[in-house]
């Protein structure tokens, strides 16, 4: 999926300004900024919560999903988790119960997890019936914004290993955002740095880590201890 020229305005306000942005088959382009830098708002356009100019090709448009940062807010609490799987699956009646089973074995929640309602989870496992609800879709490009930034940091960790484990499996193509670059260095095989509402910087994951061209990307490093250059 190409991403070409976007841009979003809100009255006089440009929040994402002449974007251009490929999302290989496959990959998870990471996006990466600071609050208030466009990313979200990019994320928005993408998958036509927001108006824009510019052009999205290469894919589907009713074949994007989106997971959002708070995953209580995005599940309806009159559900039950199995009936939030189902609600946008693209099987036959008859075959729902075991599509959602699987979904839930993918993000590697049990079936009888189907049985229960959103209040009574964790963080963790409502985002993982987030995403399980997203992949029901089949999409050609999952957004993940800030889906681990609301979770305590000792579940993060294994939230981004299931982004890493469904790319493997599924051949998940990814615009995953974060403020975080550890983050998105863990999960990502492409980064994108977002500065008011601009790419400033874009490469492979090692090579923007490694070697910033920008002062921004190189603030961002300084701001994560463990990923300052040597």
């Amino acid at each position: 999926m190409i991403i070409k020229n976007l841009t979003v305005r809100f009255g006089a306000f440009t929040a994402v300004d002449d974007v251009t942005l490929e999302i290989p088959a496959g990959a998870i382009v990471g996006l990466v900024g600071e609050s208030g830098s466009g990313k979200s708002t990019l994320a928005r356009a993408v998958t036509g919560l927001v108006p824009y100019t510019g052009e999205i090709t290469g894919g589907d448009p009713r074949r994007i999903q989106m997971v959002f940062q708070d995953p209580y807010a995005s599940l309806d609490p009159r559900m039950t988790v199995g009936a939030s799987v189902a609600e946008g699956l693209r099987v036959p009646r008859a075959a729902r119960q075991a599509e959602v089973e699987r979904l839930l074995s993918l993000v590697s929640l049990p079936a009888s997890m189907a049985g229960r309602y959103p209040r009574e989870l964790s963080g963790g496992q409502r985002q993982r019936v987030a995403v399980a609800r997203a992949l029901g879709a089949r999409p050609e490009l999952l957004v993940a914004d800030e889906i681990t930034s609301a979770l305590d940091v000792s579940v993060q960790g294994s939230v981004l290993n299931l982004v890493r484990s469904l790319r493997e499996e599924l051949g998940l193509s990814m615009l995953f955002i974060s403020h975080n670059l550890a983050v998105v260095r863990y999960v990502s095989d492409v980064v994108a740095v977002m500065h008011r509402g601009r790419l400033v910087e874009m490469g492979a994951t090692e090579e923007v880590v490694g070697s910033p061209r920008d002062g921004y990307t190189r603030s961002l490093l300084e701001a994560v201890p463990r990923l300052k250059r040597a």
